[in-house]
């Protein structure tokens, strides 16, 4: 399989992220961590047993407990200095499923599925780990996130260097990620996004904040050649010409897609079989015009 993303050094950015953690870098993942926490708490079920799949902060699964709806939840992280004080943290790669099958009725994967080499197959580990009727719930970045510093980056290349390599990553739309949940094999698969704009002084806050997020160029296939400070200066001068508000201060746009899927139980509602209708579609219409 050809490798999309360097998984090592992913782990280790995320590490440092964490480790030199400041301000309010992490207010993507709070945010997504909330909306997550607010979907599962109208869910009329409970969850005995539920994971967090690489987390980071365990911020998703705090606010996931603190609905009620979870009686114990383990997280799987790619290092122990992720885990916080009481926390059952189990060591594993980003790409990996740590879960055995059938085991568990609730997977969170908060913001970190963007990043995995092989999407497809972890959503069908992630629905093989779900007993009947268990609930898989994600907050996944999608298409039009950084779509600004993307547009940038490849202008200010073209223009200094006359070429362009891949500096932000790509990422998945709502029929992606409904598609996969579909070929995976979960029922009653729901995918809705939510964009959100954010707005910074200039270029280099951003590039701050996606540092902070340990979430700076982590593509197999990246150039490995350093870029220069007057190539972020010219960034920052195209960004602000193409991106900025009549304030002076640049936007960025990041899209959440929110996905939900469950395993399969013969309790939940199914698709009538063909042939199976009482009222014939035309006789209906029929009936509507008249």
């Amino acid at each position: 399989m050809e490798f999309i993303f360097d998984e090592k050094l992913l782990a280790r950015r995320r590490e440092r992220a964490l480790a030199n953690r400041t301000g309010n870098a992490d207010f993507l993942l709070d945010l997504a961590a909330g909306e997550m926490a607010e979907r599962l708490s109208v869910v009329e079920r409970q969850f005995p047993d539920a994971v967090e799949l690489h987390g980071g902060t365990g911020i998703a699964a705090r606010k996931a407990m603190a609905t009620g709806k979870i009686e114990t939840i383990r997280r799987a992280e790619t290092s122990e200095v992720f885990a916080n004080a009481g926390d059952q943290v189990q060591i594993a790669a980003l790409d990996d499923v740590p879960i055995e099958p059938a085991s568990v009725n609730l997977v969170l994967s908060p913001m970190a599925l963007h990043v995995v080499n092989d999407m497809p197959g972890a959503f069908v580990r992630i629905r093989r780990a779900l007993k009947p009727d268990g609930l898989f719930l994600a907050a996944i970045p999608g298409a039009g996130t950084l779509a600004e510093l993307r547009d940038v980056l490849l202008a200010t290349e073209a223009e200094l260097t006359g070429g362009a390599s891949p500096r932000v990553i790509p990422f998945a739309d709502v029929r992606d990620i409904g598609g996969l949940l579909q070929r995976a094999g979960f029922a009653l698969p729901v995918v809705d996004a939510e964009n959100y704009t954010v707005r910074y002084d200039s270029l280099f806050p951003l590039m701050r904040d996606l540092r902070a997020m340990g979430m700076a160029n982590p593509l197999a296939g990246r150039s490995r050649k350093p870029l220069g400070r007057a190539f972020f200066l010219r960034a920052a001068e195209i960004y602000a010409e193409r991106y900025s508000d009549p304030d002076g201060r640049i936007r960025a746009t990041f899209s959440i897609i929110y996905a939900s899927g469950w395993s399969h139980h013969e309790s939940q509602q199914q698709p009538l079989k063909p042939g199976s209708a009482k009222v014939r579609l035309a006789d209906a219409l029929k009936n509507l015009e008249g």
